[in-house]
């Protein structure tokens, strides 16, 4: 994700010549990273609610996404202006914990209905769904003018797959192949921090790299 949004940053200040919500592979690049954030939303869901099942402690968590939500939405409008980010990837995760945590019961079966949500989400397109706040649905038939869009459909099928996934695994006892125990225990530190701080990480790396962007470009670079 870091090195993706270098080398947006490399385009939007023009040192490079890409269109990146466009252009391939760049599209399936965001594509691939969206589809493992999201299904470790569903997963990482699932082992909290497993080993702390208080509500208590879910209402403790989700005001913070809310917040860095809020917080990208008005950094996004500082920097992009009109395109700013309304429905991006923090918002969706936002909503799609209030969505999916009561689908929890469902077990399993939450890969068959996240299944249908993505097919779903795919295939059908309806002109109603093109204007905010009506897009943040999905089925739009255009993409909106944002720096980042994530709509519930055909999103949530991909947080639904992770939960349900999660949830095959919680039945397994949580095993892990002694190969990838072996992987974990030997983590680079670096490895371990971003991991550890994923959302701090994810909320500083683009103002830290859009700010020596910018000063590079000032001493005239």
């Amino acid at each position: 994700m870091i090195v993706y949004h270098f080398i947006y940053d490399l385009a939007y200040f023009g040192w490079i010549d890409l269109v990146m919500t466009r252009d391939q592979p760049w599209v399936g690049w965001r594509t691939a990273i969206v589809t493992q954030f999201l299904l470790l939303v569903g997963v990482s869901l699932v082992l909290r609610t497993s080993f702390k099942p208080s509500t208590a402690d879910f209402w403790k968590r989700w005001p913070q996404i809310a917040a860095a939500a809020l917080l990208v939405s008005l950094g996004s409008w500082l920097v992009f202006g009109p395109r700013l980010i309304y429905f991006g990837i923090l918002h969706f995760v936002a909503a799609a914990l209030l969505v999916t945590r009561p689908l929890l019961r469902l077990g399993a079966w939450n890969i068959a209905l996240g299944a249908l949500c993505v097919v779903f989400g795919l295939v059908y397109s309806n002109e109603l769904f093109n204007t905010p706040p009506a897009n943040i649905v999905g089925f739009m038939t255009f993409k909106p003018r944002t720096e980042d869009y994530v709509p519930l459909f055909p999103w949530i099928g991909v947080v639904l797959i992770g939960a349900g996934l999660a949830t095959r695994w919680q039945r397994a006892q949580w095993r892990v192949p002694d190969a990838l125990r072996s992987l974990n225990e030997h983590a680079p530190r670096w490895l371990l921090f971003l991991g550890t701080w994923a959302l701090t990480v994810y909320l500083v790396h683009q103002p830290i790299l859009l700010a020596a962007m910018t000063l590079m470009r000032q001493v005239g670079f």
